[in-house]
């Protein structure tokens, strides 16, 4: 005879207790969340709940930080020595916005927003482990395009920023904020290859030279 999550019983593993509690946190909100809420749901107890997170505050930081680095952690570029820009890019995009509209980061994104005054260190980690990663990693990109001629730029840093936003876009805002459901593997890699096209090429025709 099967049984169903109470206290006690069928206790799930962190990864999955985790990825639980963000959805009830991002249902109820954080004050309205209680641990009784999440063991209800998971199983186990509040005393392994306690002795694993320290509190009620402690499992949300483990949720925003953890589920941010788990999501994040394929962004490394480690082979674009032998790739052209255009190549390194494109593959770069891809992976950001796959994991851009990964239900783990939305969530965790969602999350982020409504807490960020309650909790704004954690907040700053979230930055650091998302967007601003992701900006750092393709700065030192562009900094070794930059020395080999290819690109023209006063500040790789602020380039990378650039790319990313342009990645991130209204597209993931819309989504976040329910407009849209989330794009299809099709247009996510032509969204990539317009903003890659954008970002290299620019708008504006090149202008002829002055006599």
């Amino acid at each position: 005879m099967s049984q169903t999550p109470g206290r006690g019983r069928i206790k799930v593993g962190r990864d999955e207790l985790l990825a639980v509690a963000a959805k009830i946190f991002f249902e109820q909100g954080y004050a309205a969340t209680r641990i009784d809420d999440i063991i209800e749901r998971t199983g186990g107890s509040k005393r392994n709940i306690y002795a694993e997170f320290g509190n009620k505050e402690g499992l949300f930081a483990a949720i925003v930080s953890e589920q941010a680095g788990q999501a994040l952690a394929p962004l490394a570029i480690d082979n674009a020595a032998g790739q052209k820009l255009e190549e390194v890019l494109l593959d770069f995009g891809r992976r950001l916005i796959d994991i851009y509209m990964s239900p783990a980061l939305l969530g965790v994104y969602r999350i982020a927003i409504t807490e960020c005054a309650r909790f704004p260190e954690l907040v700053r980690r979230f930055y650091d482990l998302g967007p601003g990663r992701a900006g750092a990693t393709l700065a030192d990109v562009l900094r070794a395009a930059k020395a080999r001629g290819e690109i023209q730029t006063d500040d790789c840093a602020v380039a990378g920023d650039h790319f990313v936003s342009m990645i991130r876009g209204n597209m993931h805002l819309h989504v976040m904020l329910g407009l849209r459901d989330p794009p299809d593997a099709q247009e996510r890699r032509q969204f990539v290859a317009s903003v890659v096209d954008l970002f290299l090429n620019g708008l504006v025709h090149a202008r002829p030279e002055q006599d």
